[in-house]
């Protein structure tokens, strides 16, 4: 409100709201009515030409008007008087034939954002004739009083409350020759009158010695033609009275904004930026950044330009309020969402704040306090669920127990499901943004079936980088020939042990009679062994060492025996010497008898690989089998033939340049002594200490590092990735086991298992939403993919992905809407793509909304995809 109104010595205890802007759809203020719910208190007021008015009624349903004959009068130098009296009938707007360019219409803020909008929707930006006619919607504050009479208003145009526009309001009301009339569809005046004959009383807020202030948007108001003219490139108003012929154009013209002295001159604010020239069309508003709000602000462009939706909330949505439902809101959210839409809907270019949803939105997501960066597709599900349960048809909602359809047709079941659903939910959200899925659940152990049927609100789809994990993991083989080898695989990200064996077995070329035994190296040593094939691969971190194992199959009831190297050190400062460990270990399975001598045997086996070439192999290649097997019985085969009964061989291989073992870290291994393996352990760690001569005969670079199982590369850019919008949708509805924390409980077993799960399309919505789920979080790393969706435009088809072959709806989409995330997960930033009709693009970033073109709006930043059906043909 204009601050020498709110200080007006003839208004006491005015309510000091802020005056309405340009376009900002603020709500009629009725001061000094504090016995008046707020709730109760009425909308914005429109004065619209009454001609534009009567063209554009069959948009909205027909309303009866009142008419006011209205005389004025200089009441003085700032102000002018108008004398507003009712007739003694009542008309309805389209029995209303005949009118003069001295007619206007009241309507209501409901009844006016619906007709505007459906008439911007039907005229094309391109369509130059029209996009010339565009004139300013400007906010004139009318001061109201009752008379003695009940018949009779009187308003008051004040220069003084009205510093811009009080020359607008001249050539309004004004008129030279004949009176004006007005006709009142809104429905806010007959509020300032009793029955005829009866006087308010004295102590009545609206007694007749007290005045009011009802706010006014006033649109196109302009004389299209004679009160016109141009000057100086840009378009000035004249003071002349308005003609016959109105403007049905919306927003400013040429962008430009008049500026009205008092003293009559005008002059014109161009605006710098080209864009704001092309914002001819209502829903082009910006809303500001209050501090890291880019996730809201992108998140409610998407919404309040979604089709039905953006209907809904700029009609009665009122009268659909549910305040007593314990899941929602007490109405507060799904009001503050309404008013924000009718803001951003209504005419005019300022960016809107948003701060007062916000304050909403704080007070029952504290989660979205302060000025933090959040994710959109969060609070995009929470403002969808709080919508609905605040609008929620449902008072009560019965409880339903749902029996086990049995041998029903799923046509049938899938039915009952719905209208169960719908007995307990049913709105607006419902209505436009819900699905329903058929999810199958399969038992691994006694196959058991079952098949239900949930709703959804949005699809959230892997990308590919989200549902295969790709692990590298060292192969080593016991044959004595093939040198260790990583391996890189992929497995299903959800998947188990079973499915990395698997996918190693196959890139190993793994015999029939062989086997895997996959460990976790850490430190030197096997920190545990992986043999349960149902445990989940997110047991194994990224940056954890696993080792494979090729043994023979039949030898899975031997001893198996690991081996630990070690060897000695001397410090070159302190000269002290000290034991290291090194490399990995080496395993090999043994008969149950066996001696020192069977434990040698078996470990030259192992290293055997890792000799290094001798001058007369200098020809052959290093990783030839057969020099590696020649090399074996050339070196070490001719010292090792000696049973182990035999003393003098024993102490042969006891010497300062031989290997050494120790059962455990303290007792040394003797060749010719037995080695006892207690029945209830089944292993045997053995710990093998390297003399100098035998570090330097083999090659140990091949011993001594293991790759981890997902290398990041921190400071390389990962190549650009491509995948189809249908292919993420695959990898959503394939089957895939359930994680260990999803267990389900299955009726037959009688416990939980690790079932397989698979979903599929039943039932699709009118608005589809898909997240790309870019965002991956493990215990140690958040990480975010680039991956580029390439989405379709047009024509996303859907009808081969439904599992209802019945459905009679439509399962062709076009895009209207993208919520993007530029950046990574510490700084980035959202806008939003929005099709505003007429084939054309906007991009909202914050508060600047300008063009772009539709091939620019497929990019590797998008995050959440809106699709609307389109209607069989």
């Amino acid at each position: 409100m204009d601050e020498s109104l709110a200080s007006d010595d003839r208004l006491p205890d005015l309510d000091t709201g802020s005056s309405a802007g340009a376009g900002s759809g603020s709500c009629t203020r009725f001061l000094n009515d504090a016995d008046v719910a707020e709730d109760d208190r009425g909308e914005s007021i429109y004065l619209v030409p009454y001609r534009w008015w009567i063209e554009t009624r069959n948009n909205v349903k027909e309303v009866v008007g009142t008419s006011y004959t209205t005389t004025s009068k200089e009441d003085s130098a700032l102000q002018i008087l108008l004398e507003m009296r009712r007739e003694n009938y009542h008309k309805s707007d389209n029995k209303e034939e005949g009118f003069s360019g001295g007619e206007f219409a009241l309507v209501p803020e409901t009844t006016w954002l619906q007709t505007l909008k459906s008439h911007n929707d039907s005229i094309g930006v391109n369509d130059i004739s029209t996009k010339s006619q565009m004139h300013d919607v400007f906010p004139l504050q009318i001061r109201l009083s009752v008379s003695q009479e009940t018949k009779s208003l009187r308003a008051r145009i004040s220069l003084m409350d009205n510093h811009t526009y009080y020359r607008k309001g001249c050539s309004i009301f004004r008129p030279e020759t004949e009176l004006l009339r007005i006709w009142d569809f809104s429905g806010q005046t007959t509020l300032f009158f009793v029955n005829d004959g009866n006087d308010f009383a004295a102590d009545s807020p609206r007694h007749s010695g007290r005045e009011i202030l009802l706010e006014l948007q006033v649109h196109g108001l302009s004389n299209s033609g004679n009160g016109m003219r141009r000057r100086e490139g840009n378009t000035t108003f004249t003071d002349s009275r308005m003609g016959s012929t109105f403007s049905s154009g919306i927003l400013r013209l040429n962008g430009s904004i008049d500026i009205f002295q008092p003293d009559g001159r005008t002059y014109s604010l161009a605006e710098s930026d080209g864009y704001q020239r092309e914002t001819g069309l209502l829903g082009l508003k910006g809303l500001q950044n209050l501090g890291n709000t880019c996730f809201m602000n992108s998140a409610i462009q998407c919404l309040v330009h979604t089709p039905k939706v953006v209907d809904y909330f700029l009609g009665d949505y009122r009268k659909e309020i549910n305040s007593t439902n314990p899941l929602g809101m007490q109405g507060e959210l799904a009001l503050a969402f309404g008013e924000l839409s009718r803001k951003l809907w209504s005419p005019g270019t300022n960016p809107i704040d948003p701060r007062a949803f916000k304050s909403k939105l704080a007070k029952f997501a504290p989660q979205f306090s302060g000025y933090n960066q959040h994710d959109s597709q969060e609070f995009l599900a929470f403002l969808l669920d709080g919508l609905h349960e605040d609008l929620n048809r449902v008072k009560w909602k019965p409880y339903i127990e749902m029996k086990d359809a049995a041998d029903c047709p799923d046509e049938e079941v899938a039915e009952e499901y719905w209208q169960s659903h719908l007995a307990r939910n049913d709105s607006i959200v419902v209505d436009v943004c819900q699905g329903q899925f058929r999810s199958k659940l399969v038992c691994p152990m006694c196959k058991k079936v079952s098949i239900t049927f949930d709703p959804f609100m949005y699809l959230t789809l892997p990308l590919p980088s989200t549902t295969m994990r790709s692990m590298t993991v060292t192969v080593v083989s016991t044959d004595g020939v093939a040198l260790p080898s990583p391996l890189a695989v992929s497995v299903p990200n959800c998947g188990s042990l079973k499915d990395l064996i698997q996918a190693l077995s196959f890139e190993c070329f793994l015999r029939d009679d062989e086997t895997l035994l996959v460990a976790e190296v850490y430190n030197n040593c096997i920190l545990r062994y992986l043999e349960d094939p149902f445990d989940s691969i997110d047991l194994i971190r990224d940056d954890d060492q696993i080792v494979a194992y090729r043994l023979p199959k039949s030898s899975e009831t031997s001893v198996l025996v690991e081996f630990i190297h070690k060897k000695d050190e001397r410090d070159s400062y302190s000269g002290r010497a000290s034991t290291q460990m090194f490399g990995f270990p080496l395993v090999a399975r043994l008969p149950d008898l066996l001696c020192g001598y069977d434990v040698r045997q078996a470990f030259l086996k192992l290293i055997n690989p890792f000799l290094k070439p001798t001058e007369e192999d200098a020809s052959y290649d290093y990783d030839d089998a057969e020099h590696s097997v020649s090399a074996y019985e050339d070196s070490d085969m001719e010292d090792t033939q000696s049973p182990c009964d035999t003393e003098s061989d024993a102490e042969m291989v006891d010497g300062p340049n031989e290997f050494e073992f120790f059962l455990g870290d303290s007792s040394k291994l003797r060749m010719s002594e037995p080695v006892v393996v207690a029945r209830a352990r089944r292993r045997l760690q053995i710990l093998a200490s390297w003399p100098e001569k035998m570090l330097e005969k083999y090659d140990l670079c091949f011993l001594g590092s293991l790759p981890e199982i997902f290398k990041r590369q921190w400071f390389t850019r990962r190549s650009s990735e491509s995948v189809s919008l249908y292919k993420c949708l695959e990898a959503f509805l394939k089957e895939e086991p359930l994680g260990p924390e999803d267990m389900w409980y299955c009726p037959s077993c009688k416990q939980h298992q690790q079932a397989s799960k698979k979903l599929d399309l039943w039932r699709l919505p009118e608005i589809l939403v898909f997240h790309l789920k870019r965002f991956s979080f493990s215990q140690f790393l958040k990480n975010k993919l680039e991956t580029f969706v390439d989405f379709p435009i047009e024509d996303l088809d859907l009808s081969s992905y439904i599992a209802n072959r019945s459905s009679a709806f439509s399962c062709h989409y076009v895009l209207y809407a993208i919520s993007n995330h530029y950046g990574g997960l510490g700084g980035g930033h959202y806008t939003a793509f929005v099709h505003h009709g007429h084939n054309r693009w906007y991009e909202f970033g914050d508060e600047r909304v300008f063009p772009i073109n539709e091939e620019g709006i497929k990019t590797s930043a998008a995050y959440v995809l809106f699709y609307r059906r389109v209607p069989a043909a």
